[in-house]
């Protein structure tokens, strides 16, 4: 029984004690915003005819399908198309914000009300990538997902250095963005915008307010306790919503691949051909005929598509079988983005099955970015301060272990986290 005591307040403590999976959650962050952003730069010169004006499912069709299933969209609030071009350029905007980590508790807000207006404006324009966009866009708004790989985090370690060095570091961009943000949900509420349920916009509000108050106990100095308990109610929050997104992922893996084996091609192994065949998802017609000339490949990768995916969720009890068909599914991902022409849908499905990563592995991708950063800048496989590139990162828990946006400035230190910690690159 103490055993169990034991453990169960150990484990408190660790979700408690700190936002668990860092990496995984910044790979997260940037694969989502990554994807979002090449698909409106890809989409931008049909902005209109998708999301506008211009297209056929004019404004007034988009408002009676929104006033029957609430959905939320600021594309709502005007049908002028210079309004339309401004949430257009602001969902461009955070998107590039966010893959960058800059004040990312503020960002993933704005991100998630792009991808929400953009996609419910024009329901039937998207596919099963949008619908994985749409999901992720809400959880990031709970996760600490800027305090390695950002700007958030260089930003968190020069703040501690000026705290060493007793200098004030004095931060203007985030109290403005935080007013500017309140006078448009004052506004918004005030003219009666929010016709969608009341989910989004109280998350909006939610949002507005705590991080207000997490700036105001910042910088109260005489008791630590206020900034320890939002510390924990942050940790708490970043830890759930990383969970939500590991049984998202397994729940799309098993209901596909159990749908899969009730239907009649999938059970005789001629599934995979068909789609070859189809000149909708037939980019490369000349490589779509190599790859099902030879009925056993056709087969091969028919029963190993529904293979993997049944069998996924259950390998994530042996750490090593769940590496080998992560790389299995994401390689799968990366061949139907290149052979069915679905590249977003192909980022947004890797960029969930990277909450998976194995931490180690992140770390020496963090190195190897490090040392490309630092042949980059020197030239000659040196740092600036005049020793060698070689690509490990070390350069204090401050590199990696900033704040996202409220000057937190902790290093990951728990379990798997804390020694490999000083691995990694700054934005």
């Amino acid at each position: 029984m103490n055993r169990v005591s034991l453990s169960v307040s150990a484990g408190i403590a660790r979700v408690t004690g700190s936002a668990l999976g860092p990496y995984q959650s910044a790979v997260v962050r940037i694969g989502f915003s990554l994807t979002w952003l090449l698909f409106l730069l890809r989409e931008f010169p049909h902005r209109a005819e998708l999301y506008g004006p211009d297209g056929p499912w004019n404004w007034e069709l988009a408002r009676q399908l929104i006033d029957s299933n609430g959905a939320f969209t600021v594309l709502m609030w005007s049908d002028g198309r210079a309004w339309f071009e401004l949430v257009y350029a602001l969902a461009l905007l955070s998107g590039a914000l966010l893959l960058l980590g800059w004040r990312t508790r503020a960002m993933s807000v704005l991100f998630m009300v792009g991808v929400l207006s953009l996609q419910n404006r024009s329901v039937f324009v998207g596919d099963g990538g949008d619908n994985v966009l749409h999901l992720m866009s809400v959880y990031l708004v709970f996760m600490r997902c800027g305090r390695v790989w950002s700007l958030d985090a260089r930003r968190a370690r020069r703040e501690q250095e000026a705290h060493a060095r007793g200098e004030r570091f004095s931060d203007r961009v985030g109290p403005a963005l935080w007013a500017v943000s309140g006078c448009v949900l004052v506004v918004a509420t005030v003219t009666d915008r929010f016709h969608s349920e009341w989910t989004i916009p109280a998350l909006l509000w939610a949002a507005w307010c705590v991080q207000g108050l997490w700036w105001a106990v910042g910088r109260l100095r005489r008791s630590a306790e206020p900034r320890i308990l939002f510390d924990v109610i942050g940790n708490v929050l970043h830890n759930g919503a990383l969970v939500v997104i590991m049984v998202e992922a397994c729940l799309i893996y098993a209901t596909a691949g159990w749908y899969k084996i009730q239907g009649s091609r999938w059970q005789d192994g001629t599934a995979v051909y068909y789609p070859l065949h189809l000149d909708y998802f037939s980019p490369w017609p000349m490589l779509a005929d190599l790859l099902s000339a030879s009925g056993t490949m056709v087969m091969i990768a028919t029963y190993g598509t529904v293979i993997v995916q049944v069998a996924f969720p259950f390998t994530l009890f042996n750490r090593r079988v769940k590496n080998v068909l992560l790389a299995v599914m994401m390689t799968e991902h990366a061949v139907i983005a290149v052979v069915l022409g679905l590249p977003f849908f192909s980022l947004a499905m890797i960029a969930t099955d990277a909450v998976f990563l194995p931490t180690p592995f992140l770390h020496r991708l963090g190195g190897w970015a490090a040392r490309a950063r630092e042949l980059t800048f020197s030239g000659d496989g040196r740092s600036r301060d005049g020793t060698s590139g070689s690509g490990d990162g070390r350069g204090g828990q401050g590199d990696d272990g900033g704040g996202d946006g409220g000057g937190a400035g902790q290093a990951p230190a728990d379990g798997d986290d804390a020694a490999p910690a000083r691995v990694g690159f700054t934005a």
